[in-house]
């Protein structure tokens, strides 16, 4: 199994077997998982990463990239994070 680049969390082996590192390293506050879809804190980010989604249209097409990971992984849809 690869390890993420110094301060991710996450790594995925690409089809062409290029190591890509996503998401922030360590435990939120209390102790528990830094990440939490369907919160109001999912939505934040969700929201604050559709922006990035309409900034940067190449991380935006590319499924691979740490934006679009990232956000696969707070299960964003649109501006709103989703339950499950």
């Amino acid at each position: 199994m690869a390890k993420p680049a110094k301060g991710k969390a996450r790594v995925k082996i690409t089809a062409s077997g290029k190591k890509v590192s996503y998401g922030q390293a360590g435990k939120a506050k209390g102790g528990g998982p830094r990440v939490k879809p369907g919160t109001s804190k999912g939505d934040a980010y969700c929201a604050r990463s559709a922006g990035q989604m309409k900034d940067y249209p190449k991380a935006a097409r590319d499924p691979n990239s740490p934006l679009r990971l990232s956000r696969k992984r707070w299960k964003c849809a649109g501006t709103k994070s989703r339950k499950s």
